[in-house]
């Protein structure tokens, strides 16, 4: 590894501006297009990374051969810290371990926010990048995560925010543009009413701005398409997936985080819900890496990263023995997946990484200056 100011007259300069600009400076992005997928609601490496034991049999066995896997990365320097999803993702997302503040928990439901800046805030402060393209697409049972678009470091914030695409903002959309209309009668209007304050209730930091015009329009498309009951268009982890593809035809973002989710429901009791859950993000994740291969804006000029937010136990003594909250060695230990322009190609990185290394590494392609990130810059990943 080497640290990030080594590294800044290397693969920064090389694929991306020679200069990080000030923000009165702040110039056309001209770097790669980096998607980073977390791989989530806690995943162990013998179901995903293990060749013998896989049910991602398309991220291990085929994309793997075109990057570099980490077999070995931790979710290292944590004391004391929670093993869970919104963690490991602002772990991803700044850089930083414990980079975030309670904004309103409530019981069996973790409501954080960033107290670092993230990745999209880092790359829109230094880049003239319209908010439609710095994407943050999140699922539908985890609204906590909507708080994730922006931290509360003063020097960044709400101007260089991600957009948010979920399920839970194209519902607001819905019933913005249903109390818009006219002929609705007395009850419709008050259920809708009811409805959208229900979902306004969830941001209890009431400074969430409109979505921008871009996001509209892709919105009023979606609804077009699959109208307003909710029956026709895809859930869970699959919904993730075509609101992601939706976004590389439409919205052509330089930065997107997918958030996958659906291995959590294992705690429901039910293996099978566990690696169900992991294949259909494999596929999610193969149908995504097709789209960019046909994609000439995306194509030869991508880096995707892949990795979980936190991993799961082993112990076969537990009533499930799938669990990731106790702070336990497994819950530790995850991995990670890189592909994209001037990668190592069917590569092991044979060294233990730490998880808040892929912040400063993708900062450091996307030619960034995190510096609030901790994490080393990972050497040896490109050629």
């Amino acid at each position: 590894m080497v640290t990030r100011r080594a590294f800044n007259a290397g693969l920064g300069a090389g694929i991306a501006a020679s200069a990080i600009p000030q923000i009165a400076q702040a110039k056309t992005y001209r770097g790669p297009n980096v998607i980073l997928i977390r791989f989530g609601g806690g995943v162990r490496r013998h179901e995903t990374i293990d060749e013998a034991g896989t049910y991602a049999p398309y991220t291990r066995k085929i994309l793997a051969k075109r990057g570099v896997l980490i077999p070995d990365l931790r979710i290292d320097r944590l004391d004391g810290g929670n093993t869970s999803h919104a963690e490991g993702t602002l772990n991803l997302l700044t850089g930083r371990y414990q980079a975030y503040r309670d904004a309103g928990s409530t019981f069996f439901e973790d409501r954080l926010e960033p107290t670092e800046p993230t990745l999209f805030e880092y790359m829109r402060r230094t880049y003239d990048i319209p908010s439609h393209q710095a994407l943050l697409i999140n699922g539908e049972d985890r609204p906590q995560e909507e708080f994730f678009t922006y931290g509360i470091h003063g020097h960044y914030g709400i101007d260089f925010r991600s957009e948010m695409l979920s399920l839970h903002r194209f519902k607001l959309y819905k019933f913005a543009r249903i109390l818009e209309t006219g002929g609705l009668t007395d009850a419709e209007r008050e259920a809708a009413e009811k409805a959208y304050a229900e979902l306004l209730a969830v941001d209890a930091r009431e400074i969430a701005p409109d979505q921008s015009p871009e996001i509209q329009a892709m919105w009023a498309k979606w609804r077009e398409h699959y109208g307003d009951d909710g029956f026709k268009n895809p859930r869970g982890d699959r919904l993730l997936t075509e609101l992601a593809l939706w976004s590389l035809r439409d919205l052509q973002p330089r930065l997107m985080m997918i958030n996958y989710q659906d291995p959590d429901y294992v705690h429901w009791g039910n293996a099978s819900h566990y690696t169900r859950a992991i294949a259909i993000i494999d596929d999610g994740i193969r149908r995504i890496m097709e789209a960019i291969d046909q994609n000439e804006r995306y194509r030869n000029n991508t880096i995707v990263v892949i990795t979980p937010d936190c991993g799961r136990d082993a112990n076969p003594l537990m009533s499930v023995p799938f669990q990731h909250h106790f702070n336990s060695r497994a819950a530790h230990e995850v991995w990670a997946l890189v592909v994209g322009p001037r990668v190592s190609k069917g590569r092991i990185y044979d060294r233990k990484i730490d998880q808040i290394s892929i912040a400063a590494t993708l900062a450091e392609a996307m030619g960034v200056r995190a510096e609030r990130a901790e994490g080393d810059v990972l050497s040896g990943l490109f050629t």
